[in-house]
């Protein structure tokens, strides 16, 4: 740790008693041998000596959160989130094609250019009026927000912000009530379908995948094909081209603000009004979290507080 000396012809034993100063030697953060003088007396200079010996042993974590910061504080965020990228492992295809949208489309073209240890929470508040003023969608307001939340977290756990760049920030308030969900014959006469997930599925259905499946076969384990070339798999697009489609055709009534996510709505919105569990469905949903699921379908559960109400009165007259 180090040690407390005085430089006197004063023995040892008569140092408390004597008026000259204490001295210290040790070693410091770097392994530099130092000295320091001017300790009244033993006490002093023995607690500097276990001061430097606590910063000496806690060098070697200071000095990595300094590396940190100094390579990943530097870096282009557009740089950053690349590499964040790669660690978003448990991302379906599909969401990951939803992921890159969102950045080249809205979160990039703002931000790709600033440095990482540049964001605070008028950065954030920036990005989130412009978003506003170019009349961005809530959903996607909401989405691209989301995203870039996440890469910030990310950055702030290595220590790149003295402060949370996103604390006091409003983030953008999606009115989930302004969704428009499809009517059941709208579902039939559209039959729309939805990407692969574990989910519920009724019976007709089932019936009608197995016996497509048994006449036409299968692409790569891929039920829909190619429409020119049946070698290659259905291209995810294609439904959004076929959706434009039918809404031009105007054969089927389709209400102003219907958009094919509608049809997320209402398979979310069915098994929530018939009291299915809603971590079950923010699974099947395939949301990270059921906040993610309460804040877009509470509204649709209105009688839940109801239900709780009623409980409680029984809880409590019991």
């Amino acid at each position: 740790m180090g040690a407390f000396f005085k430089e006197c012809s004063h023995p040892e034993s008569r140092w408390s008693k004597c008026p000259h100063p204490y001295k210290i030697r040790y070693r410091n953060v770097a392994g530099k041998q130092t000295v320091e003088s001017g300790f009244v007396n033993q006490d002093n200079a023995i607690e500097r000596l276990v001061e430097m010996y606590k910063a000496r042993k806690g060098a070697p974590r200071s000095q990595s959160k300094a590396e940190r910061i100094q390579k990943y504080g530097s870096m282009r965020f557009e740089e950053y989130t690349a590499e964040w990228k790669t660690g978003q492992r448990d991302l379906a295809a599909s969401s990951m094609r939803h992921l890159d949208s969102l950045l080249s489309n809205h979160v990039l073209p703002a931000l790709g250019s600033r440095r990482m240890d540049s964001f605070d929470h008028k950065v954030v508040d920036r990005f989130i009026q412009a978003m506003e003023r170019n009349g961005v969608g809530l959903a996607t307001q909401a989405n691209a927000y989301d995203k870039l939340k996440a890469i910030i977290l990310d950055a702030h756990r290595l220590g790149i912000f003295e402060e949370n760049p996103l604390e006091g920030v409003k983030p953008p308030q999606y009115d989930s009530a302004r969704a428009v969900i499809p009517s059941v014959v709208q579902l039939q006469e559209i039959r729309s379908v939805g990407e692969y997930r574990d989910v519920p599925l009724p019976a007709r259905i089932k019936e009608t995948i197995e016996w497509y499946a048994g006449r036409h076969g299968t692409t790569d384990g891929y039920l829909l094909k190619h429409p020119v070339d049946p070698a290659r798999t259905f291209t995810y697009y294609y439904l959004s081209n076929q959706w434009q489609r039918i809404k031009r055709s105007e054969e089927i009534d389709i209400p102003e603000g219907m958009v094919m996510y509608g049809f997320r709505h209402f398979f979310a919105s069915n098994c929530l009004s018939k009291r299915i569990p809603i971590t079950d469905v923010a699974e099947w949903m395939g949301h990270n979290s059921i906040d993610v699921t309460f804040k877009i379908y509470r509204h649709l559960m209105p009688g839940s507080i109801g239900r709780a109400a009623k409980l409680l009165d029984v809880g409590l007259t019991a």
